[in-house]
């Protein structure tokens, strides 16, 4: 049930005849308070739809805070003046963090700064590597894309942000910050949470402001390409003894110039406080190197500390009479939920800003809405929301950002006769002699009749070093990217209890670990693993040897004798995966675009295309159990489900949510798992799995400890008490209810149905989910749909649809069609000559959708709400777009004749029906009149002498002339009258 994301500029129409009026010009009254917001025409028969599930817009003229209920975390806020778009008003935009999704680095668009909708993404892909595509045991968990900068500089726009794990910083420019493409240059470098300044006082001169722990400045070159000077630590705080405000983080600098002023937003989280706003000043951008003795110029002032509302934007507001005031957009973390924005009004003293009411800002606080629309701009705005629900109709536009160029690598070549054979020569010591094995550090290797297998082994003694023991030179024998089996059987005598054997490499830089095991006294014992050679390594001469552990000074072990034998090196087949063509080029299906991709897709297993009206994710790859989180320390093994790549996912909101899908089974294969999830590190999903030919429907729930090993059978164990049988059939449906509302926790109820009627719980609540502090994912639960193979690849399912409501079953209330059936009411009263065809047509789509669905009866109020809002978007976008009725005085004009003396006179009369008094100009054949003056209600009239015994028939035109709502408005109104005869 799509809800088109489309804008277009609005009109109202005065009622009784008064003038229209554009919606720019009532924007600008209502938000200067000359004229007060009237109630939506709408409103009269019984239509008056709910926000969006992630507006706070009361529609009241006010709204709460945060904004959203959703994850938006790293805001940056850009105005584009009036005067600069085609729109003629004020325009914002707003980038926020994404990490590890794709699309990434989303654009949304907003008009009045509390209602916003995604119009755009910076990219599709951040790389087609392998870490930001699930392959060869990459990820970019918790990495990827952060803390984008949004800036407009003379006609351009521009994003900056950087990568943890994906190059450094990048700046990506467009001129159609809507729907335009993206042009990209990598910086080479990393910068943190980079906030780009364009230096206006300076000839528009680029700066990117970054930093963590203190805050430092590069100048780019005109072209943004390039860095041409540095200034390091322009803030610290250090340079603030005594100041309270300041402490921890200190990070995510964003720069405006504010009369005469360069101000510096930065996040702060002192000691024993809470996350907090310091707002630094100058009249001097670089600080200290703009100062003649090197003197710190800045102020500092803590500007907010309320509820952890902290890092993000100053954003301008401009007033009708020029001014402009700056309002605040911070986030606050309200995990599991996510970072979640805030717009905070600020009342300014002396050039420094108190946000909130005198500093306080209470979570769900209220406050005015600091720019007013047209009544049907307002209910239009209030529908916009970054989530949606989807029937999967493909009907989505097709976007640039779907069209990047990308250059696919060649694969690397490898010597297939080297692999799968032994590599080291005399690898049993059975050829009568040790050659070519030799020794090192003053160790003597002979041959032992003491052997493990076979006839012989190898003798190691005189040993002193750590390192003293056999080795062998491979030239040109191992290859970069290739893992390699390596092991050796290894026996000592005597002491210690037990010793740590090393199967080394050397190829100059540095001894490398390939695998080690403890090993006890006076038995065999094989050391064995695997070994991957790095793309750096100097193949062209390795040396393999057996060492013990260094130490300082040389532990025990260094000198004790051993017994080696049966040792082998042994390349694997490859099996790593390479980007292709067909795995990143669009495949001719279209989502919604609050829809992202967990990492970046493979377009050759997902579709809308396969089947109409669905969506089918295919098992492109057989999960591992070998990936690994690579930003934490411990490097912490993935559940299967994090490795799942077509996971298809958008924000969860709060407080309540309610997820319903349509899933066909029926071409899963054995050991395929498939379903709804509410995720992060920890996650809980409803799915359906196949075993040995027989479909179980259950709930998985993982939660916090994380433990580094993982047995991922284990942890996607269906929770006992949560399965039901699902027999021959093949479509179930799927719901997960989620609950935000016990503080810093989710807790999630999920049901399943064989008819979309009668619903059955999984068992009881399933959770507690909440923030992993070791930040593995960093971002605010997300709902998606997914599905993975164990056993095979090739296994389908398809989704039908993807329904959203804010009513949880729990709640225990009845089924409420009101809203929908308003709207269906609502639809029926408009004229499509009043509208463009196009969205006409649109709207048309989504009132046949609703009335089918009303026909056919419902079971959750998912499958009422859906529908509803997918509507009501069109019926309030439609209500901005009515087509203008030409500005009229409503006046009543009666044209007749009387005979006088046998000659006809003509009479008109003329009644104001408005509410101005009005100004007539009466013509006829026979002459003129003007009236100056018609009050309300009142009448003008004026007979004309013809000097005829008999009147033809003809017409008068009366031309009315009033002042409008202080515009001049006429309206000219014909009068028929008959023919008389008066001889």
């Amino acid at each position: 049930m799509r809800s088109p994301l489309s804008t277009s500029s609005p009109v109202a129409t005065r009622q009784s005849g008064a003038a229209i009026v554009t919606a720019l010009i009532a924007t600008t009254l209502i938000a200067t308070g000359l004229v007060e917001s009237p109630e939506s025409a709408s409103a009269a028969d019984g239509w008056n739809p709910p926000s969006s599930y992630t507006s706070t817009d009361k529609g009241d003229g006010s709204y709460s805070v945060p904004l959203f209920n959703a994850d938006v975390p790293d805001v940056s806020v850009e105005m584009v003046p009036a005067a600069e778009n085609d729109e003629g008003r004020d325009l914002y935009y707003m980038i926020s963090t994404t990490m590890h999704l794709s699309p990434g680095a989303p654009i949304m668009k907003s008009y009045d700064l509390v209602n916003w909708e995604t119009v755009n993404y910076v990219f599709d892909r951040a790389s087609i590597g392998d870490s930001f595509s699930l392959r060869n045991g990459q990820t970019s968990y918790g990495q990827g894309q952060w803390a984008s900068s949004l800036r407009y500089h003379d006609g351009r726009f521009y994003v900056a942000f950087n990568t943890n794990n994906l190059g450094g910083s990048y700046i990506y420019s467009t001129d159609d910050i809507d729907s335009g493409s993206w042009s990209k240059v990598a910086l080479g470098r990393s910068f943190h949470d980079p906030s780009l300044f364009f230096d206006e006082n300076d000839g528009g001169t680029p700066y990117i402001f970054y930093g963590s722990g203190s805050t430092s400045a590069v100048k780019l070159n005109s072209d943004l390409t390039q860095v041409v000077a540095e200034y390091s630590n322009i803030l610290r705080p250090a340079d603030y003894p005594g100041s309270s405000f300041l402490g921890g983080l200190f990070e995510g600098a964003q720069v405006q110039y504010i009369d005469g002023y360069y101000y510096i937003v930065i996040i702060t989280w002192p000691s024993g406080q809470g996350r907090q706003v310091a707002l630094f000043r100058s009249e001097d951008l670089l600080g200290r190197y703009a100062t003649a003795d090197g003197s710190n110029p800045y102020e500092a002032r803590g500007v907010l500390n309320s509820n952890g509302f902290a890092q993000g934007s100053l954003v301008p507001i401009t007033r009708a009479d020029g001014t402009t005031d700056w309002h605040g957009m911070f986030f606050r973390d309200t995990f599991p939920t996510g970072r979640v924005p805030a717009l905070i009004p600020a009342t300014w003293t002396d050039g420094w800003p108190t946000f909130g009411n005198n500093g306080s800002v209470p979570v769900n606080g209220l406050f005015e809405k600091p720019i007013r629309l047209t009544p049907e701009e307002e209910l239009f705005q209030r529908q916009k929301s970054l989530v949606v629900s989807d029937d999967f109709d493909n009907d989505a536009p097709d976007r640039a950002y779907q069209h990047e160029d990308w250059t696919i690598p060649d694969g690397p070549s490898y010597d297939e006769s080297l692999l799968g054979v032994e590599l080291l020569q005399n690898p049993g010591f059975e050829s009568a002699g040790v050659a070519p094995w030799g020794s090192q550090y003053g160790a003597a290797v002979a041959v032992s009749t003491d052997a493990a297998s076979g006839a012989s082994a190898l003798s190691v003694i005189n040993r002193t070093l750590n390192g003293s023991g056999p080795n062998q030179v491979l030239a040109n024998t191992l290859q970069r990217g290739i893992t390699y089996t390596v092991s050796a059987k290894v026996k000592y005598s005597g002491a210690p209890a037990s010793i740590q054997f090393n199967l080394t490499a050397d190829w100059g830089s540095g001894v490398q670990t390939m695998v080690s095991k403890s090993v006890p006294a006076g038995e065999w014992t094989q050391v064995t693993g695997t070994y991957t050679m790095p793309q750096t390594a100097n193949v062209a001469s390795v040396k393999f040897a057996i060492e013990t552990p260094w130490g300082q000074p040389q532990p025990a072990s260094s000198s004790v004798s051993y017994l080696v034998d049966d040792v082998s090196i042994v390349g694997n087949q490859v099996t790593v995966e390479q980007p292709t063509a067909e795995e990143i080029e669009p495949n001719g299906s279209r989502l919604d675009l609050p829809w992202e991709w967990n990492h970046a897709p493979d377009n050759r297993y997902w579709s809308l295309t396969d089947r109409d009206g669905w969506l089918r994710l295919t098992a492109g790859k057989v999960v591992t159990g070998g990936y690994t989180h690579s930003k934490l320390s411990d490097k912490a093994e993935l559940a299967w489900f994090e490795e799942a790549r077509n996971t298809l996912s958008q924000r969860a909101f709060g407080p309540r949510q309610s997820v319903e899908t349509t899933l066909d089974i029926a071409e899963m294969h054995d050991g395929d798992v498939a379903g709804l999830a509410a995720y992060n590190r920890g996650f809980s999903y409803v799915a359906v799995k196949r075993v040995d030919g027989v479909n179980t429907v259950g709930v998985v729930n993982r939660v916090q400890p994380f433990t580094a090993a993982v047995d991922q059978a284990a942890i996607e164990t269906f929770v006992p008490g949560s399965t039901a049988a699902l027999g021959e059939n093949t479509v179930v449906h799927l719901k997960a209810d989620l609950d935000f509302t016990t503080n810093g926790q989710l807790w999630t109820t999920f049901y399943y149905s064989l008819d979309g009627t009668e619903w059955t719980a999984l068992g009881g609540r399933v959770g507690p989910q909440s923030l992993d502090g070791s930040l593995a994912h960093f971002m605010g639960h997300r709902v998606g749909l997914f599905t993975y193979a164990t056993q095979s690849t090739g296994g389908h399912v398809d989704f039908e649809d993807f329904l959203l409501s804010d009513t949880l079953t729990a709640q225990n209330l009845p089924l409420d069609t009101g809203d929908l059936d308003a709207a269906i009411a609502h639809a029926s009263t408009l004229d499509a000559a009043d509208y463009p065809a196009e969205e006409w047509s649109v709207m048309q789509t989504a009132l046949q959708k609703a009335t089918d669905a009303q026909a056919s009866g419902f079971g959750s109020q998912n499958q009422i709400d859906a529908p509803e809002r997918a509507l009501s978007y069109q019926l309030a976008k439609l209500g901005t777009l009515k087509a203008a009725v030409a500005p009229s005085i409503d006046v009543t004009v009666v044209a007749g004749s009387r005979c006088v003396a046998g000659k006809a006179l003509l009479t008109v009369q003329v009644t104001n029906n408005d509410a101005v008094p009005v100004k007539l100009m009466i013509d006829s054949a026979y002459g003129s009149k003007t009236i100056a003056t018609v009050a309300p209600t009142k009448n003008g009239s004026h007979a004309f002498t013809t000097r005829l015994a008999s009147l033809p028939a003809g017409e008068v035109t009366v031309t009315a002339s009033a002042t409008v709502d202080g515009q001049p408005v006429s309206t000219v109104v014909p009068a028929p009258y008959e023919a008389k005869p008066c001889g």
